[in-house]
């Protein structure tokens, strides 16, 4: 029964940390789509002061982004469960090959913390009376590697697409109800503004200084369009009279 408690505890698909993993999806598609295509609407923008270049520009960045981001979420997801399989496998080959060590390799995992003679002892019995539960201690005490499921790379794909869609068509909306020239300023201010409250509840949610960590965010990703921007203007297209 213990055993039982012990590996659920270990590999229990539910843990806290599913809901930081959707929120890192979000932000990282939407912080992605916004700062990528801020910088493309700036550099067509700069180039060519036609809003309709702009928007096609923006829209076709928008939408080749989004799917970019989503396919690297889902190969990436499930890189690391690959990741974790095999690692899982070896350590299944070396109990099986190598009890000696790996008991050895326990005993030290626990020593290390603290725990000594008898209740040493007692640990690395239990912990090694059941080899799924051997494993499972391994990987998260040895490797520091936590189980991906492979089902989650679908929804992680959708979330950071969607998201990235979301967040690129922000800096698109200035210039489709304001004149270039002020759009671009508009668009820079907003990606800011946004950026910036990012920034602050990711830090809010987790650690750190919310002003601080929105600040930085909006810094790093307007330099990061700004770049854009000066290509556009370095490449700048004449007008045709």
């Amino acid at each position: 029964m213990e055993e039982n408690i012990v590996l659920s505890h270990l590999e229990d698909g539910r843990d806290p940390h599913r809901q930081a993993s959707a929120m890192s999806d979000i932000i990282l598609g939407g912080q992605d789509g916004l700062v990528n295509v801020l910088g493309v609407v700036l550099g067509v923008a700069a180039a060519t002061q036609d809003p309709r270049i702009v928007l096609v520009a923006g829209l076709a960045a928008t939408f080749a982004e989004s799917v970019s981001m989503g396919a690297v979420a889902y190969t990436s997801t499930m890189a690391d469960a690959d990741f974790y399989e095999s690692e899982r496998e070896r350590e299944y080959r070396h109990i099986r090959d190598m009890p000696h060590l790996e008991r050895e390799e326990v005993r030290g995992i626990y020593a290390g913390r603290g725990f000594k003679d008898g209740l040493l002892e007692r640990i690395v019995d239990t912990i090694t009376a059941n080899q799924d539960i051997w494993v499972a201690v391994m990987m998260a005490e040895e490797h520091r590697l936590t189980p991906t499921d492979r089902t989650h790379a679908s929804r992680s794909a959708l979330v950071v697409g969607v998201s990235a869609i979301v967040g690129s068509l922000i800096p698109l909306v200035p210039f489709i109800i304001l004149p270039v020239s002020m759009s671009i300023l508009v668009s820079i201010l907003v990606t800011a503004v946004v950026l910036f409250g990012v920034g602050a509840y990711k830090a809010r949610i987790t650690v750190g200084r919310p002003w601080k960590s929105g600040l930085e965010m909006a810094v790093i990703g307007t330099i990061s369009a700004l770049v854009g921007y000066a290509v556009g203007a370095l490449l700048k297209i004449p007008a045709v009279p």
